[in-house]
């Protein structure tokens, strides 16, 4: 009988039995009967047992934009929280309402007006459209990586880092912070210039006492105005942010009663246009702030009379007084600024109208009669432009009335099905806002003048609304001054989630916060950057700042995706299916372009300071491993550059010492010359392959924990080498030496030079394998046709903290060595230590030998290798040298014909191959019978091989350096 049932069965009602659960474990299984009594709707989504209307109006009571993790500070001050803690949200509540809410802001109420009376109808369209089409890329890339798992607290900072690694996602994540504090500047300059300019132009504190002084006594009120508003701002937060969260169904209303009231007014702008009058003389735009009455005089009981415009053109109130030309020449006359559909102003304002700053408003169509230049112009009540316009400055203006897509994907831990709603909510949010601001795109262009001087100072979009302007200019008012509380509460979050990550250190303070989680410290930080956006003071010139970091945070998100769907990574399963790696390309393209378009120095400083963080975070090293897509584009990235390799020799000029570096290691797995991995980077100097390889006597099964010790700290740490590691686990050292020369490396990537040390206490007795093993070495390294390197008295070598001030590297040449004695003190001077050092090539010649042509022949041979070297030919009696090391330098006709080796044609160098061949024999021969004759006596006890035809090809091949 088994021990558990897979399926567990219950009969109701008609006693058949029927599956109730496909789990083993069926404890739970009386739980099927809370669906009793529920309403089990196919499209159930704001209401549980409750009727429809009843559940959504108590969705909208608990209704909040803050991010997720705000609500979890506020527990312990608040008990009631404590039972609303699981997600409850659905797509309208969680995600539609907070997109809406974040997308239509400050912009849309104050500058998308001038954006299209300065634009024109068709420029205007392509900045929206551009916009749009961007944020909605974005947000087909954001689904697929949000319905990919869940999105805690970070939104696109965890998105991207978890894509695309801790580097990126650190960089991207801090510019994105930076964005929201600017944007949170930007709305309090928004709150501010609404307040001044169109609720109570008395409350400013610089008054403006000429008529050119407008801007800077603006500005300074800004400055003034707005460090107050970040500070008291900066209390509410920290006193508690339920305070706002209670204040988000208010801030949203005014949204909406604001959208609503101006499309009412546009509907009723077609049949009835408002009273909506603009002041010209000639075809320039006067301001009505010094005078009433639009004329230049009027007729009263048949007496004609100057009005105040007069004056301000002319030195007295006679008819006769001596006027300025322009107002002389050139009527006054008073148009409509919206004079309907039927007035034929959509072809009117068909194209563009840019301007200088300081150059007058004009209206085209106007006639005009020019008179002569005025030298005080400034004084004269003419409405001048306060800064100069052009397309890309108006897209770095206006893009930030399309951000705030975001605001789903932040709060999906609150969200009853956030792979579901995310999607849903964030695609119908952009399209409904992209179609808000293309319909009133359309709409404005019934406009004629869009600057509010010209019309005394009242918001013009606040005219096209119904019942009052009122509605829009309150609602607008307390719409940016809660996204500015939102952003002073989103930034702070984002910047301890990116502190407790602890990717960036200088940073990990401010994840410290209250001891109910509130980020304090963070919180400071925030509120002194948002000062410095608002002592720029200008809304125009704070948004292309935010509008920069905004878009390098959308653009990452569709690499992120992009990337993920190219790699076809194993756990990159979206339940959002609507995507394509295409359309992420063109969205991270469109989002690079849209940089570079609005500001390309602010382009160029927003990727300084992200790419200064990415190379800060890897230079510190990220210790997190969140199985990143980059890792995986860089595996395929080296399996395709390790396909790509020719299996073979490389060309001479790529040719390299690709390192096999053998060590011993003593009973803790510690290194036993560690300055032979000091030598090894001083003699790679991060270039080419290095492979650290050791032996492990033993059985693996044995040996596996040693092994994997001695891999992750022994070998590598020790003197920062840039390489890889291999242990091999041997029953005896000389099978292992064996299976690593065999063995390392892949593919392409593999060794052509074994380097080691010389062998201890060889000529001991009681030490015989120590000898016996570095024969072994030296024959198995020959077979496999590479070079050797073995450096003698190791433990005296410098280290890479000691540098040379002066020296030699000498060099005591042999020719057929193919270069290597030639390249290796030319590597070892390209790093740091050696730098200083000079290099010196000796060569012996006999007392008959040509010394000086020799000298030549090698200096010519040291000109043509581009090596600066100072050769040295030491001449020597025949008795002086012996046969065993005058074979070794050979005699003067060989070297004459090493030096012409350059030339040789393909049968010359398969002879020389089969030189080389037997010569290695030769070693071969020796080794095997006398293996530790030292050079000395080399003479009187080694043989002459019984192979050894002629003199000519007994070549020793340098092996030991």
């Amino acid at each position: 009988k088994p021990a558990c049932s897979i399926y567990c069965e219950t009969s109701q009602g008609d006693g058949i039995a029927r599956e109730s659960s496909p789990f083993i474990n069926c404890a739970e299984l009386g739980r099927g009967s809370m669906y009793e009594g529920k309403n089990m709707a196919l499209f159930e989504e704001e209401m549980d047992s409750n009727p429809m209307v009843s559940s959504l109006l108590n969705k909208l009571a608990n209704y909040t934009n803050l991010t997720q993790g705000v609500v979890e500070h506020e527990a312990d001050e608040d008990s009631k929280r404590k039972e609303v803690k699981g997600p409850r949200m659905g797509t309208f509540i969680g995600v539609y309402l907070p997109c809406l809410q974040n997308i239509l802001g400050v912009i849309l109420f104050l500058r998308l007006t001038w954006i299209v009376g300065t634009a024109g109808v068709l420029e205007s369209f392509i900045i929206v459209f551009m916009c749009c089409a961007c944020t909605m890329l974005t947000a087909i890339s954001m689904s697929a990586i949000a319905t990919n798992g869940v999105v805690p607290a970070g939104g696109s900072y965890y998105m991207i880092s978890r894509s695309l690694g801790p580097e990126f996602g650190g960089a991207v994540g801090l510019c994105f912070y930076l964005g929201t504090t600017f944007a949170g500047a930007m709305y309090i300059l928004g709150t501010i210039e609404i307040l001044l300019t169109y609720i109570s132009p008395s409350a400013a504190i610089f008054k403006v006492a000429d008529a050119g002084e407008e801007t800077e006594a603006m500005l300074n009120n800004m400055r003034v105005y707005g460090t107050c508003i970040v500070i008291l701002m900066a209390i509410v937060v920290f006193v508690g942010v339920k305070y706002v969260n209670k204040l988000a169904l208010v801030f949203l209303a005014c949204v909406i009663l604001s959208i609503i009231a101006i499309y009412a007014g546009v509907i009723k702008t077609a049949f009835d246009p408002p009273d909506f009058p603009i002041c010209l003389l000639g075809n320039r735009t006067l301001s009505k702030r010094s005078f009433d009455v639009c004329a230049k005089f009027t007729e009263s009981n048949n007496e004609t009379k100057t009005t105040p415009l007069w004056l301000l053109f002319c030195d007295s109130s006679l008819l006769n007084a001596t006027c300025d030309d322009y107002f002389s020449f050139n009527n006054v006359t008073e148009i409509q600024g919206i004079p309907g559909i039927m007035s034929g102003v959509l072809t009117d304002n068909l194209w563009s109208a840019y301007s200088e700053k300081g150059s007058i408003v004009e209206k085209k169509d106007q006639p005009s009669v020019a008179g002569s230049e005025e030298s005080k112009m400034g004084g004269l009540p003419y409405v001048f432009t306060d800064i100069m316009t052009y397309f890309t400055m108006l897209v770095g203006i206006y893009f930030p009335s399309v951000t705030g897509i975001m605001a789903g994907s932040n709060r999906s831990g609150d969200l009853k099905d956030a792979q579901k709603s995310i999607p849903t909510g964030t695609i119908l949010a952009i399209s409904t806002t992209s179609f808000i601001c293309i319909l009133y795109t359309v709409t404005f262009f019934l406009v004629y003048i869009l600057f509010g001087e010209a019309v005394n100072g009242n918001l013009v979009v606040g005219t096209l609304a119904w019942p009052s302007p009122w509605v829009i200019v309150i609602g607008s008012f307390f719409s940016t001054c809660g996204a500015g509380l939102q952003s002073l509460t989103g930034a702070p979050r984002l910047l301890q989630a990116i502190a407790r990550d602890g990717i960036v250190p200088f940073i990990q303070i401010f994840g410290h916060g209250k001891a109910n989680g509130e980020p304090t410290w963070a919180l400071l930080l925030t509120v002194g950057i948002c000062e410095i956006g608002i002592l720029i003071a200008s809304l125009d010139s704070v948004a292309p700042i935010l509008s920069m970091f905004f878009l390098m945070c959308y653009m990452f998100v569709n690499l992120a995706c992009a990337v993920q769907t190219l790699l076809r990574t194993p756990n990159w399963r979206p339940r959002f299916k609507y995507y394509h790696w295409t359309l992420s390309f063109v969205g991270m393209s469109l989002c690079l372009a849209l940089m570079f378009i609005c500001s390309w120095y602010y382009a160029l400083i927003a990727m300084l300071i992200a790419g200064c963080i990415y190379k800060y975070i890897e230079y510190r090293g990220a210790e997190k491993e969140w199985g990143d897509g980059i890792r995986g584009l860089s595996l395929n990235a080296a399996r395709y550059a390790l396909l790509r390799v020719e299996d073979g020799p490389p060309h001479t000029k790529n040719w390299r010492p690709q390192l096999l570096v053998l060590l011993n290691l003593d009973n803790e797995q510690l290194v036993k010359h560690p300055r032979l991995l000091s030598f090894t980077s001083q003699l790679k100097a991060g270039k080419g392959l290095t492979i650290v390889g050791s032996v492990l006597q033993g059985i693996y099964l044995d040996k596996c924990t040693e092994t994997h010790k001695a891999e992750e700290v022994s070998l590598m740490g020790v003197e920062k080498t840039k390489g890889f590691c291999q242990i091999v686990v041997s029953p005896n050292f000389r099978d292992g030496i064996s299976y690593l020369i065999q063995s390392a490396g892949l593919g392409g990537m593999k060794h052509n030079t074994v380097l080691m040390a010389w062998p201890q206490s060889w000529k001991q007795a009681e030490n015989r394998f120590s000898w016996k093993n570095f024969v072994d070495t030296v024959r198995e390294t020959t077979s496999a046709q590479q070079a050797l390197l073995v450096a003698k008295n190791i433990d005296l070598f410098p280290t890479n903290q000691e540098r040379f001030t002066e020296g030699n590297i000498d060099v005591w040449w042999i020719v057929h060595d193919g270069g290597m004695l030639m390249l290796l003190p030319f590597l070892l001077r390209q790093h740091k230590v050696w730098r200083k050092c000079k290099m010196r090539i000796f060569t012996v010649a006999q007392m008959d030998d040509n010394s000086i042509q020799m000298k030549k022949d090698l200096q010519m041979f040291l000109y043509h290798l581009r090596l600066n070297a100072q050769v040295e030919v030491v001449e020597m009696f025949e008795n002086d040298i012996s046969a065993f090391t005058y074979e070794k330098t050979l005699m003067m006709e060989q070297r004459s014909q090493m030096l012409k080796q350059m030339q040789l044609s393909k049968n010359e160098r398969e002879r020389e191959k089969f030189s080389l061949m037997s010569s290695l024999n030769i070693l071969w021969y020796y080794l095997r019978l006398f293996p530790f004759v030292t050079f000395e006596e080399s003479e009187k006890v080694l043989p002459e091989p019984p192979f050894l035809h002629s003199r000519e090809h007994y070549v020793l091949q340098p092996l030991i350096v």
